[in-house]
């Protein structure tokens, strides 16, 4: 038998190295190969329990001598991992979370000495350019901004006696996604000024389509709260970078600032990045729809994913996708109004990059800080339209843009073309989505374009063989008309006023809301989100043929009764076509009628969209339907020009008269047999004494002057309420028992009479004895409100709260009674404190208070737009001036809808100056 040899070094060595590999290595190796939607989702953390989630180390400080971390400033295990975790997507040595992008920027920009030079595109970010100016007119750095876009506009800035440290660059630039050759750009710049850096804003693309490190750029950073977390429910930024020399500078500010990203924030940012590229694979589809969708129209769009980008090529030379944001030019400011205020799915907002579609105007959000002149001299149109598209399901966006486009007149039907059937266009869009956005713009065109002979030839012979009618053109308005009008409260009298005793009423400081605006589709729209309308009409199907005779253009004084036929035909046309409940049925009733009696006649009628948004509670005897009917009447009157913007502080005694005229027959369509209070109060305000003229005993009203404000807490029972059953109820009940009602109707009318004298200002009263007298009526009145039947055990509850100690306050209730609100006299040396426990009381038995006053203005119009409803260098001027964020305007009627209750006020007050009456 023979003994092999020993082997030698060299062999030795060559069969050690050829071992098979560790299963770690194969690990490792396959590791190295993952594609990057694998490496977001895979966070490759450490825990000492094995967590498969990142823990958040909520924690400002850490316990020991020796540790890896002492104090969250200057690191944090979860921003640890979330910064480790980013390194590896960037192809970074190093990635840094901080607070915000804008923070990183001016971190990096920390990096620029006073005497250097910054090299700016001349179509970047608004909060960029903000910066910039600052450091240019403050730190002393030289900031030029220049078409970094062309490469040879750059080159000139980079020779001898030019001290340029740093290159900003943005591709897709914001909002005009014009692309720069970042590596061509970062090969010339290094060339000729070795020591400047290339800076990449690469928010627009996320490492996902684009990572700049690996084409040349030294230092890259993104606005972390847009697509990296992709749900807007954080902010953040991220740095990265690849020369350890940099990434140790960056550091070194970061922990001195103390800058670096919160270890919640980070955990969130971590747990949308590794849905990244799902979300953004689904934007970039629908984008890309979108986009085509627009083009068809022959609109200005700037979006790389299309053919006829001037350089597409370049753009997927170096990004692996177009990304989620377009814009498109419509040529007119206006118009593009109207289309960013028409949209619902699409939400008005600044920024990008979420889960939801969003919808601006630059000039008007994100850059609006940049001043008109500086944006006209770098080609910023003014019109511009930037759409950020979500995850929603494309076809339900382009219904929404689609009904946009076509309410402001952007689009118009195209008679020529034959739709697809429904079955056959579902076919088409889950064969091919490309295809089926371009079947579907077909059937709509740019009214621009004139009718061919062509056109005019089929339009004739569809006409002839009564396939088609040729569709009205329907007059519009040329600017939105904004009103508002108060709710009010019966002091005394209700129920017993609709039988001739006097009431004494007064408006309240809770008002109705209202925007009338153009519309050019030929339809008619209401929109109520406080009680969930949003409908439209087709105007030319409303029942013109059955307005009465007299109502033409030239009349416009309302009818005393309504007109039983038209009434009946309008409630048709709202119940054929709406589920909106009785509330919702009555509003659009209403408001279909004072249109179409005020228009006069079809060939009057109005393009146009009325919005309207109250902080009244609604159908709690509180006026809101008296708020909301003035408010139509007064807009519809004005659109025909029957009233007219008022040129002094006051709208005049005939303008208030005929509007309240129109709001009394709403009115009447919406209770049956109103009195008139509450109607007379929403337009003329203030307080009143109210006498309806009844069984030919002569009615009349008077202003109530005599008293200073006077405090009252309104409490909504939430318990619904019919108006119309409560006031026929008391009329049986007085037919039924005539001597017992009319003994509480002549109480009733004592105490109105009363407290006329009291509030008058006849008798000068001293204020402690008008309150004391005050409550005393209060507490009567609601006695004989009860005898009548009209109250409820919701409103017993509140009186009795208020009623025992520490409270002791008078409370009856208002209105129609039988549930809605209570009022409650609030003393004027009533304790703050007090005035706090017993709205808690009242919320813990699941009511609502409001605090208000007596008086104040009644219908109101706003006349002078403020320089914040401007799109001017005013307003350039106002958010350089205040400092106000993004400068974020959005037109009347969106910013109206999506108001909350409590920011109505604020809202009205942001639109300018308003005359009252």
């Amino acid at each position: 038998m023979t003994t092999p040899s020993t082997p030698g070094e060299s062999s030795l060595a060559t069969s050690i190295y050829s071992l098979a590999p560790t299963p770690i290595d194969v690990h490792k190796e396959r590791v190295a190969n993952w594609r990057f939607s694998t490496i977001c989702a895979n966070v490759d953390g450490k825990d000492q329990y094995g967590a498969s989630s990142t823990p958040i180390y909520q924690t400002a400080t850490f316990k020991g001598m020796d540790g890896q971390y002492d104090y969250t400033r200057s690191g944090n295990p979860t921003r640890a991992a979330l910064e480790n975790h980013l390194a590896r997507l960037y192809g970074a040595t190093q990635t840094f979370a901080l607070s915000t992008g804008m923070t990183c920027l001016d971190t990096i920009l920390r990096l620029v000495r006073p005497g250097e030079t910054v090299l700016a595109g001349d179509d970047l970010y608004g909060g960029t350019n903000r910066l910039l100016t600052y450091l240019g007119t403050h730190g002393g750095v030289d900031v030029r901004h220049v078409d970094t876009t062309d490469v040879d506009k750059v080159i000139p800035h980079l020779g001898p006696g030019n001290k340029v440290k740093m290159v900003l660059l943005e591709s897709p630039t914001n909002p005009l996604l014009k692309i720069a050759d970042l590596q061509e750009i970062a090969d010339a710049v290094h060339s000729a000024a070795p020591s400047a850096l290339i800076v990449v804003d690469n928010t627009m693309m996320s490492p996902y389509l684009q990572r700049p490190l690996e084409i040349g750029a030294d230092i890259v950073y993104d606005s972390a709260t847009k697509y990296l977390s992709g749900h807007h429910d954080l902010m953040a930024g991220i740095i990265a970078a690849s020369r350890p020399a940099i990434c140790k500078d960056i550091a070194f500010i970061i922990n001195s600032v103390g800058s670096g990203l919160a270890p919640f924030d980070s955990f969130l940012l971590l747990r949308g990045v590794k849905t990244m590229s799902l979300r953004m694979d689904r934007q970039m589809a629908s984008a890309q729809l979108v986009a085509l969708y627009l083009d068809s129209f022959g609109f200005l769009v700037h979006y790389p994913g299309l053919k006829s980008h001037p350089k597409r090529d370049i753009h997927y030379k170096q990004a692996s996708g177009a990304g989620a944001v377009l814009s498109f030019v419509t040529g007119d400011k206006a118009l593009s109004e109207r289309i960013v205020g028409g949209t619902r799915l699409w939400g008005i907002s600044v920024s990008f990059g979420a889960v939801n579609s969003l919808i601006s105007m630059p000039c008007l959000m994100s850059h609006a800080s940049i001043s008109a002149a500086v944006r006209a001299e770098r080609g910023l149109p003014e019109n511009l339209i930037r759409l950020c598209v979500g995850i929603e399901d494309p076809r339900d966006l382009i219904d929404d843009l689609e009904h946009s486009l076509l309410q402001a007149g952007a689009i118009v039907p195209n008679l020529q073309y034959t739709p697809l059937s429904e079955t056959k266009a579902a076919e088409l869009y889950a064969r091919d989505g490309e295809a089926w956005i371009l079947e579907r713009a077909k059937g709509f065109k740019r009214p621009s374009t004139e009718s061919t002979a062509v056109d005019k030839l089929v339009r004739g012979v569809k006409q002839s063989l009564g396939l088609s009618t040729p569709p009205k053109d329907y007059k519009t308005i040329n600017e939105d008309i904004a009103v508002s009008a108060p709710g009010k409260v019966i002091l005394f009298g209700e129920h017993a006023v609709v039988h001739g005793v006097t009431a004494i009423a007064s408006s309240v400081d809770l008002r109705c809301f209202s925007v009338l605006s153009p519309r050019r589709d030929r339809k008619v729209g209401l929109e109520v989100p406080n009680i969930g309308v949003e409908i439209e009409w087709e105007i030319s199907k409303l029942p013109w043929n059955l307005l009465p005779v007299h109502s033409n253009g030239e009349r416009h004084v309302a009818d005393k009764e309504l007109d039983t036929a038209l009434l009946e035909a309008v409630e048709r046309a709202v119940n054929a076509h709406v589920e909106v409940g009785k509330t919702g049925v009555g509003a659009c009733v209403a408001f279909l009628y004072l249109y179409m009696m005020i228009a006069g006649e079809e060939s009057n009628a109005l393009s146009v969209t009325f919005t309207a948004s109250s902080n009244l509670p609604i159908s709690a005897g509180l006026g809101s339907s008296a708020a909301y009917s003035t408010c139509v009447a007064a807009s519809f009157l004005l659109a025909r020009q029957h009233l007219s913007i008022p040129s002094t502080d006051r709208l005049s005694k005939e303008d208030t008269d005929l509007v309240d005229g129109w709001a009394f027959l709403a009115e009447k369509i919406l209770h049956g047999n109103p009195s008139g209070i509450d109607n007379a109060v929403a337009v003329r305000g203030g307080a009143v004494a109210f006498t309806r003229s009844v069984g030919g005993k002569q009615g009349g009203m008077d202003g109530l002057h005599g008293f200073s404000s006077v405090r009252l807490l309104l409490t909504n029972t939430f318990v619904p309420r019919d108006t119309k059953t409560l006031v026929a109820g008391v009329s049986a009940k007085r037919l039924a028992e005539p001597q017992a009602v009319n003994h509480i109707l002549d109480s009733i009318q004592a105490i109105s009479d009363e407290a006329r004298s009291l509030l008058g200002g006849g008798k000068p009263v001293e204020r402690a004895i008008l309150v004391k007298r005050l409550e005393a009526l209060i507490k009567e009145n609601h006695v004989h409100l009860v005898n009548l039947g009209v109250s409820h055990p919701s409103l017993e509850m509140i009186v009795a709260a208020t009623a025992q100690a520490p409270f002791e306050l008078a409370t009856k209730l208002t209105g129609a009674g039988g549930g809605g609100c209570a009022l409650t006299l609030i003393p004027d040396d009533f304790l703050e404190s007090s005035l706090n426990e017993l709205v808690q009381t009242l919320e813990g038995h699941g009511f609502q208070a409001h605090l208000t006053t007596l008086g104040g203005p009644g219908l109101g119009v706003l006349t002078t737009p403020s320089k914040l409803d401007q799109t001017s260098e005013q307003l350039q001027d106002a958010v350089r001036t205040h400092n106000e964020g993004e400068g974020m305007v959005v037109p009347k009627r969106a910013s109206l809808r999506e108001a909350d209750k409590e920011g109505l006020h604020s809202w009205a007050e942001r639109l300018g100056k308003w005359v009252y009456a």
